[in-house]
């Protein structure tokens, strides 16, 4: 399992917020060792004096006179207690510091203990190696260990501020590689968007400006290719009308022959068709709210009567109308059943159903003929192709290709599948999309 973001975006605020973190910690540190610290020393040492004070006859052999301790304990408030008494008077209640134990201890020449109470006053108490039955109690004000300081506060506010600058920072770098994304997937499926806005960084400008170039040139590659596949189908269908016509003075005794051309005729106009079909694939149909079990209907009931054979359907009334081109749809339930009329024998099935986990409808068309080759079902969408003989070697092999062109334009999925029973299910899901 990677930490790390896949994406630039992610991976952008990752290092941003990863350096702020390290800049945070290292100015942490560093007003600890240069401005907490030698804060903490100084009121250490202070601290330290006073006692030194209050004992200075051990050290020097000179005794301070009484009335000059009473004027000096009275002055700065300094309590002294033997160790009975400093207990009875809330020593314990107070929290014993290694650092500034250790701190005193250096300053007063021996083995100290520093203790502090932090409430609506705060104490200092020291048992100082002089007298180590005795606990010297120094109020000590300003000293609110516990409370978040005013330098913390900043440092947060620091850290969030810039964490949310490179995040809205980044987020609007990457709002023209969204677009771009969005404007090259639509360019996939056959759409052509709006020339993209020129806007960002030197290098997206220059990606988004030969994108649009790109995007030109593929449209005109399109409108040329519609151009010359309307007068192809314009110069074919004059000369096959001709024909047509001419088989229609034929003598009785011809009348096999006649019949022949007109097939071949209509085979060719119906190639001719497919392939204006596969070029338009419905782009220029408006999309509007349909039931989709109206539509399957309508063509399951046009079907039947141009035909002997019989379709079975099976209706999922709980599915909702949904935005798509209905004739388009039309068109592949159309050739979704013709192709199971003319590859099998028996009864057709068409089914509708709903995906509420995925907000996805779907349809379903199932004969009960041969199949398809395993192997040919990964090229079987590819325009031209055509499968073995049991499923193919009629038509220009545009049908499916038409079917998930139409499918892919609405956002949906086509799938195709052997039946373990036999025959062939093909699959249309298509997205819940409310007007």
């Amino acid at each position: 399992m990677k930490l790390l973001p896949k994406s630039a975006f992610g991976q952008t605020v990752f290092l941003i917020g990863s350096l702020l973190l390290l800049n945070q910690i290292v100015s942490l540190l560093s007003v600890m060792f240069y401005v907490i610290e030698p804060n903490y020393q100084q009121l250490n040492n202070l601290l330290a004096r006073q006692v030194k004070v209050l004992f200075i006859a051990n050290e020097q052999g000179v005794r301070i006179p009484k009335e000059l301790s009473k004027e000096f304990i009275e002055a700065t408030q300094i309590e002294i207690y033997h160790q009975s008494e400093a207990e009875r008077n809330g020593l314990y209640d107070a929290e014993r510091f290694s650092y500034f134990s250790t701190q005193m201890s250096e300053q007063l020449g021996g083995e100290a203990e520093v203790r502090i109470y932090q409430g609506k006053e705060s104490f200092f108490w020291v048992r100082p190696p002089q007298a180590p039955d005795y606990w010297v109690k120094m109020p000590l004000d300003g000293f609110k260990q516990k409370n978040i300081s005013p330098l913390t506060i900043y440092l947060i506010a620091i850290g969030i501020l810039s964490v949310v600058g490179g995040w809205m920072f980044v987020r609007q770098l990457n709002r023209p590689l969204k677009a771009l994304q969005v404007a090259a997937e639509e360019v996939g499926k056959g759409q052509f968007p709006e020339q993209l806005k020129e806007q960002g960084s030197t290098e997206l400008v220059a990606v988004t400006r030969a994108f649009n170039q790109m995007s030109a040139g593929i449209k005109q590659l399109e409108k040329d290719r519609n151009l010359l596949m309307a007068g192809v189908s314009h110069d074919l269908r004059t000369p096959l009308t001709r024909i047509r016509l001419a088989t229609e003075m034929m003598g009785p005794n011809e009348d096999y022959l006649k019949d022949g051309i007109i097939n071949d005729i209509e085979d060719m106009n119906l190639i001719i068709d497919q392939f204006i079909a596969f070029i338009r694939h419905h782009k220029e149909e408006a999309l509007v709210a349909s039931d989709l079990n109206e539509i399957v209907a309508s063509v399951v009931e046009a079907e039947t009567q141009n035909s002997d054979r019989t379709i079975e359907t099976q209706f999922d009334h709980s599915i909702p109308q949904t935005m798509m081109r209905p004739m388009a749809i039309k068109r592949v339930i159309t050739n979704l059943i013709e192709n199971a009329f003319r590859y099998s024998e028996d009864e057709v099935r068409v089914e509708t159903g709903i995906d509420f986990n995925n907000k996805r409808i779907f349809f379903c068309v199932s004969d009960q003929g041969p199949g398809i080759p395993e192997q040919q079902l990964e090229n079987i969408f590819e325009p031209f192709f055509q499968g073995d003989t049991a499923r193919g070697g009629e038509g220009s092999g545009l049908g499916l290709a038409i079917i998930k062109k139409i499918v892919e334009l609405h956002h949906g999925e086509v799938t195709i599948n052997n039946k373990e029973t036999g025959g062939l299910l093909v699959m249309i899901n298509l997205p819940i999309i409310s007007e």
